[in-house]
């Protein structure tokens, strides 16, 4: 049997969070593969997900549940795209968002119950998973949408007169867009700063008169607000009108746009 130094042990120690003595004891009965003994230690149910942190989970997938008048998105993480979409992890992730709905508005942080769904999928699957986040929307009218990939999903909260049909093109356009704030207020000042600094540096390079470089900042800066400010941007399915004029009489209270990994 290979020895098992202090070393070997720290090392299971640090991978899988479990005492000393329970490291010891896997890697007694592996003989002294370290790996072998996470397996070990795993199918015992000993080794918790995000005890794998180290593992980059750059993968995974939103899902969405909708119940009277609220909505709830959640996002789940795993190391590969193959984890992403095994059976078991999309059930799980499905789970989560039902048990997500019992919280209150705003950010949705994990509950005993959500820890221990993705505790039971890595169970089975064994690849680093853990819950990203979460959030709930309550609104008269709330509208959801996921890419078919499953790994962009937008909610958006509604008050007034909307077709359903407006608020859905609304929910894409927003999964496409991208948009930073609602208004141009919205967006942060720090990134308006960076905008102008940058249209001042290409003013100075591009040699004109002060009072001109000054109106290609302006310009420039206006141009960024517009493009990033969800009411201020051209609507994907008819450039020729805003956001802000399909909504008619009928005002966003909020929206929120996931994509796995950002």
């Amino acid at each position: 049997m290979a020895e098992i130094t202090a070393q070997m042990v720290k090392a299971l120690r640090d991978e899988t969070g479990q005492g000393m003595m329970d490291c010891k004891k896997a890697l007694a009965e592996t003989g002294g593969d370290v790996e072998a003994a996470v397996d070990l230690l795993r199918k015992k149910g000993m080794v918790k997900a995000e005890n794998k942190s180290a593992r980059t989970a750059a993968e995974g997938l939103v899902a969405i549940n909708e119940a009277d008048g609220s909505a709830v998105m959640v996002e789940v993480v795993c190391e590969t795209d193959f984890c992403a979409r095994n059976d078991e992890f999309k059930d799980m992730v499905k789970k989560v968002a039902f048990l997500a709905i019992n919280a209150g508005d705003g950010d949705v942080q994990a509950t005993d119950e959500i820890t221990a769904a993705v505790q039971g999928c890595f169970n089975k699957i064994g690849e680093n998973m853990n819950y990203a986040r979460g959030v709930k929307v309550t609104a008269p009218k709330v509208g959801s949408y996921i890419h078919h990939n499953g790994k962009v999903g937008v909610l958006v909260g509604i008050e007034g007169e909307i077709e359903d049909q407006a608020v859905n093109d609304l929910c894409m356009h927003i999964a496409f867009t991208n948009p930073i704030g609602l208004t141009k207020e919205d967006i942060p000042a720090e990134l308006v700063e960076k905008e102008k600094k940058f249209a001042k540096e290409q003013a100075i390079e591009s040699g004109k008169p002060e009072e001109i470089a000054e109106k290609m900042v302006t310009g420039k800066v206006n141009k960024f607000l517009a493009a990033n400010a969800l009411l201020e941007q051209p609507f994907v399915r008819d450039e020729k009108q805003k956001v802000k004029d399909i909504l008619g009489t009928a005002k966003i209270t909020t929206f929120v746009r996931f994509q796995v990994g950002q």
